[in-house]
C-alpha cells in the first residue's frame, strides 16, 4: 500500500480533512492540480456552526487575529429579509468575515505543521477499485504515476472528477435565467452613511450594508468590508442582453449599468483601492445538485463534490467543512482498525440529510428574492412571520446548522444526545477552561462533572481512544453533569445526574462501543 488516504483537492475542504486525519494519526497525501493557491476569492467569510468548530480546533484565533472567543452577530438576512438576532435566547449565527483565500492559507499552514504532504501541480486522472484499495492515476509535473491507497476522498469541487470516475450520479437542476455581477469597487465617500456604513443613494434612498437588497428588478448588495476592498453586486433575472460564454470579461461600466437597472438610480463606481487581486466576476445561471450517494466503496466525497447549491446565506463552507470533520475521525478509525461496524457508513447517513436541508433553504431563499408581485406578497407574509421570535430562532438554527441532531441510538435518552456540545466552562482545578481548549486534538472526550468523578472507571477498555477530563462545573445550572463527545463535538451520551446510576453507566458503555469500538 502506498498511502492510507489520497485527497483530491487542496481547497478548504481537502485541507481541513487532511488536518483531521493527521490529528487522528493518519498521514494523507493531498493532490492539487493547480501549482499554487488560487488568488480567486470564492467566499468572503464563514457563517454558522463551522465558526465554533474552527474555534474548537484552535484555528479561530489564527483566522480572526483575536484572542477572544467567537461571538454571534446581532443580525443576518434570510432571502433578503432582515433577521433580528439580538432578542434570541441562543443566537447560533456566528460569523467570521475572512476571505476564502485566507482560510486556505491558514489551513495549509496547519496541515504542513501536522506533517501533511501536499502535492501541487498533481492531478487525479483516473481511478480503479478492488476490495482492498483504490489505484489512483495521477499526472504530475514530471509525468504520470500511480498511487495505491486504502481510501480516496474527492474534495475537488462541483465538477469533481473523483465523483465522475467513481460513477456517482449528481442529479439536480440547472437554471440560466439569472446573471450576477460582482466586483471590488469604490463609491463616492459622500454617499456612505457615517453611522451605518451603508449607502445613501440619491434618487433611491438608504441601503444598509452587507444585506441582500431586493427590488422588483433584481438584487443589490453593498459590502464595505473593514480593511478590504468594498464588494458591490447586482443580480438580474431574464436580463435584456444575451448572455453567453463568449462574452468579454466583466467591466465596472457593465456592473454600473446593471446596478442602475436594479435600483433605478445611478451609483458611480470607481476602481478598487489597494493591491489586488481584485474581484471582477460575472456568473450566469445556477446549479442545485446533490450526489445520489456520498460513498462508493473506498471512494468518498466531501463539500462541493457532493453537493452544490445557491451561495445565498453563505452556507457552502459551513456545510463542506463540517462534512470533513464528520468524516475525518471515522475514516481514521477504519484505517487504524478500531472502527465499529457501520461507522464509516454513518458519514453519509448523517451528512446527506444535512445537505438536503441546505439545498431546501437556499432554494427557498432564491424564491424569495425573485422578481414579481406574487413574490412581493410572499415577502410581506414572511415579514410578518419574522416578527415572531420563535420563527427567527428556527430559521437562524437552520441556517447555522444548529438544528442538527444525529441519531445516537441507545444514547438518545438525554435531550443533549446527538446535538452539538454546548460551550461549557469546566474547572479542572486551575480555573475555568473553555471546552474549545479540550477538543483541539480531535479525540473522543468524556467530560466528567459528576460529584465523585467516578465515570473514569467506565473507560478502562477505551483509554487508548477516548480522553477523559474530570472537573467540576462552576455553573449550577449547567445542562449536564457528564458528556461523551465524538471528535466532531457532537454528544454521543450525556447525563444530568450528580451520581449516574448503573443504568446510565451501562448506557455510557453502550455509546462507547457503538462509536469507538469494542473495549480493548
Amino acid at each position: 500500500m502506498s498511502v492510507d488516504v489520497v485527497i483530491a483537492g487542496a481547497g478548504p475542504n481537502g485541507l481541513m480533512l487532511a488536518c483531521e486525519l493527521s490529528l487522528a494519526g493518519v498521514r494523507p497525501v493531498v493532490l492539487e492540480r493547480l501549482p499554487g493557491r488560487t488568488e480567486e476569492n470564492r467566499a468572503n467569510g464563514l457563517v454558522g456552526q463551522v465558526v465554533r468548530m474552527l474555534d474548537r480546533r484552535g484555528l479561530y484565533g489564527r483566522l480572526s487575529d483575536s484572542k477572544e472567543p467567537p461571538r454571534p452577530g446581532p443580525s443576518f438576512v434570510f432571502g433578503a429579509l432582515p433577521l433580528d438576532l439580538s432578542t434570541l435566547d441562543d443566537n447560533p449565527l456566528y460569523g467570521l468575515p475572512v476571505p476564502q483565500r485566507r482560510v486556505e492559507q491558514v489551513l495549509e499552514e496547519r496541515a504542513i505543521e501536522l506533517g501533511v504532504e501536499i502535492r501541487r501541480g498533481h492531478e487525479l486522472t483516473g481511478l480503479s477499485q478492488d476490495d482492498d484499495a483504490v489505484t489512483a492515476d495521477i499526472a504530475g509535473p514530471t509525468g504520470s504515476y500511480r498511487l495505491r491507497t486504502r481510501y480516496l476522498v474527492g474534495a475537488d469541487g462541483g465538477r469533481s472528477l473523483t465523483r465522475k470516475l467513481s460513477g456517482i450520479g449528481f442529479p439536480g437542476v440547472t437554471t440560466d435565467n439569472m446573471v450576477s455581477r460582482t466586483a471590488h469597487a469604490t463609491v463616492p465617500a459622500a454617499m456612505i452613511d457615517p453611522v451605518t456604513g451603508g449607502l445613501n443613494l440619491p434618487g433611491y434612498g438608504a441601503i444598509p450594508p452587507f444585506m441582500h437588497h431586493r427590488t422588483e428588478r433584481g438584487l443589490f448588495v453593498f459590502a464595505p468590508f473593514p480593511s478590504r476592498p468594498t464588494v458591490v453586486s447586482a443580480t438580474e433575472w431574464d436580463p435584456a442582453e444575451a448572455e453567453g460564454d463568449d462574452r468579454p470579461p466583466l467591466t465596472l461600466d457593465e456592473l454600473r449599468e446593471s446596478v442602475r437597472r436594479v435600483l433605478g438610480a445611478d451609483l458611480p463606481l470607481g476602481p478598487p483601492e489597494g493591491q489586488g487581486p481584485h474581484l471582477l466576476r460575472r456568473l450566469t445561471g445556477g446549479n442545485t445538485r446533490l450526489a445520489d450517494r456520498f460513498r462508493d466503496r473506498r471512494v468518498l466525497l466531501v463539500g462541493d463534490a457532493a453537493h452544490v447549491h445557491s451561495a445565498i446565506g453563505g452556507p457552502g463552507l459551513n456545510l463542506g467543512l463540517q462534512d470533513t470533520v464528520n468524516l475525518g475521525w471515522k475514516l481514521a478509525a477504519e484505517i487504524r482498525g478500531w472502527a465499529p461496524p457501520g461507522l464509516l457508513d454513518s458519514y453519509e447517513t448523517e451528512r446527506r440529510p444535512v445537505a438536503q436541508r441546505v439545498v431546501m433553504h437556499t432554494r427557498a431563499q432564491s424564491a424569495l428574492i425573485a422578481p414579481g408581485g406574487e413574490v412581493t406578497a410572499l415577502r410581506e407574509l414572511f415579514t410578518e412571520l419574522l416578527h415572531d421570535r420563535r420563527n427567527v430562532q428556527r430559521i437562524a438554527d437552520m441556517m447555522a446548522g444548529a438544528d442538527i441532531r444525529y441519531d445516537m441510538g441507545a444514547g438518545d435518552a438525554h435531550p443533549l444526545a446527538g446535538r452539538w456540545a454546548p460551550d461549557l466552562l469546566p474547572d479542572t482545578g486551575t480555573g475555568p477552561v473553555r471546552l474549545a481548549e479540550l477538543t483541539r486534538d480531535a479525540r473522543p472526550l468524556l467530560l466528567d462533572l459528576t460529584e465523585d468523578a467516578s465515570l473514569t472507571e467506565e473507560l478502562s477498555g477505551w483509554r487508548d481512544r477516548v480522553d477523559v477530563v474530570a472537573a467540576r462545573s462552576p455553573d449550577p445550572a449547567a445542562p449536564a453533569t457528564a458528556l461523551l463527545l465524538r471528535p466532531d463535538c457532537y454528544i454521543a451520551w450525556a447525563s444530568s445526574s450528580p451520581r449516574p446510576d448503573p443504568h446510565e453507566r451501562e448506557a455510557l458503555r453502550t455509546a462507547l462501543t457503538r462509536w469507538f469500538g469494542a473495549a480493548g
